[in-house]
């Protein structure tokens, strides 16, 4: 098919699957996009008499589209962008530390757990997965998904330093997980050979290139709104920040996530005061929002319709749906650690673990990055696992994300409200 006719039928799809959500299900518009494409790709796989064109040439479409690089060579930048362009630093700074180490050590953790449970899981199913390959899995799996979490949470009713601690979490764990699924990779192919300094080597070099190319282009971009007053320019300049910058990073070997979050942090937080004219604001917030919500809606129809290109059989089924309970428990201890290294600075709200388990959301990345890895068997049965554990994560957490955080009870909701997620305890200094 032509790029223009992939495109063409992808907005289609989203704008016909979006009026139906908007119209019946009023579902929130990620999930219920996504449920909607899921729905219709397991009733095109039915022996249905007169589907099988329709079903060739939905396989046609899904195959000429490169599903990692769509997502993490396109939309990606995108949306990293506009997500950190609405969130303010004062409130990052007041969890920075929880914040920095869910996304780092947390990580490390979770890919640690996930992927030692993964190779006993696939051991005891007869699924043969070297067990580098089962800690690829636990990297890909690892990191919650700022696309998904972004979307929900602004349905969600989450308290705003809940949606913080979340949010900032998600646009820079995106940075540890990919330097570790990129490391792990090169081992599992025989590219690199595995030593202490690998990872911290390459984290240095991800981590600290992309915040200092991000503050550069973020910079830039700056000092050029600052002598000028027309939205059309400066909204063009968002924009090249966006997609420029993310491609300088990919070019360089640096963090293309972070340059973008870091980018649209500065612009976000510095443009508002005092440079962007009140029409600006208004003209750059819309357009980012209505890029953010086309994006979206592209992205979960896409993961509903890669259900019909996917390698499923009855163990690899059972692997996935068993990996669900395995990615949650890691991400309650890797949440709970770090969280509890805080606890002599400063005490937290009750039921804080329980939601921020059940609010890290896996997404598009996780199938991306699993899409990526070289083709093969183990390729095969780790991209269905990841499916499935992406769709449940989307629908069921998802759906009842809202309805958990109002179950934390009273008290809790309470101290989200009027304190903030954590309360400094009376002894300790505020972190």
């Amino acid at each position: 098919m032509r790029f223009f006719d992939i495109i063409a039928a992808l907005l289609t799809l989203s704008a016909l699957f979006s009026w139906f959500n908007y119209r019946f299900l009023k579902l929130p518009t990620a999930i219920g996009l996504m449920l909607i494409a899921l729905l219709i790709s397991l009733t095109l796989l039915l022996p249905i008499p007169g589907s099988d064109g329709l079903e060739d040439d939905v396989k046609r479409m899904l195959d000429s589209i490169p599903f990692d690089e769509a997502v993490l060579h396109g939309m990606l930048g995108f949306m990293l962008f506009a997500g950190a362009l609405h969130v303010k630093l004062s409130d990052l700074a007041e969890h920075k530390w929880a914040i920095a180490l869910l996304a780092s050590v947390g990580v490390l953790i979770s890919t640690l757990l996930v992927g030692l449970g993964a190779w006993l899981l696939f051991l005891l199913l007869g699924l043969k997965v070297p067990l580098i390959y089962c800690m690829v899995f636990g990297a890909l799996i690892s990191p919650t998904d700022p696309i998904a979490v972004l979307s929900i949470l602004k349905q969600a009713a989450a308290p705003k330093s809940l949606e913080t601690k979340i949010t900032g979490e998600s646009l820079f764990n995106d940075g540890a997980a990919v330097v570790l699924f990129l490391v792990l990779v090169q081992i599992a192919v025989g590219a690199e050979q595995l030593h202490p300094g690998l990872f911290l080597t390459t984290f240095l070099q991800e981590a600290v290139g992309g915040f200092a190319l991000g503050l550069a282009s973020g910079g830039l971009a700056y000092y050029m709104m600052r002598g000028i007053d027309n939205y059309q320019v400066e909204v063009l300049i968002t924009l090249a920040v966006a997609s420029g910058a993310y491609a300088v990073a990919e070019h360089w070997h640096v963090s293309a996530p972070i340059t973008v979050v870091i980018a649209g942090l500065l612009i976000g937080n510095l443009a508002r005061d005092g440079v962007w004219s009140d029409q600006t604001m208004r003209h750059v917030d819309s357009f980012w929002e209505l890029t953010d919500e086309i994006l979206n809606a592209v992205l979960f129809v896409l993961i509903g319709l890669e259900v019909m290109v996917l390698t499923m059989t009855g163990s690899i089924l059972l692997a996935g749906l068993l990996a669900i309970p395995l990615v949650l428990a890691a991400r309650a201890i890797s949440t709970g650690l770090p969280m509890a290294s805080l606890t002599r600075f400063r005490t937290f709200a009750p039921g804080v673990i329980a939601i921020l388990t059940w609010g890290g959301l896996r997404g598009g990345i996780s199938v991306a990055m699993a899409l990526a890895l070289p083709h093969g068997e183990i390729r095969d049965l780790l991209v269905s696992v990841t499916y499935i554990v992406v769709v449940f994560s989307i629908l069921v957490q998802g759906l009842t994300l809202g309805p958990v955080i109002r179950a934390m009870g009273r008290r809790a909701d309470q101290e989200f409200a009027s304190k903030g997620l954590a309360e400094p305890a009376p002894a300790a200094r505020p972190v």
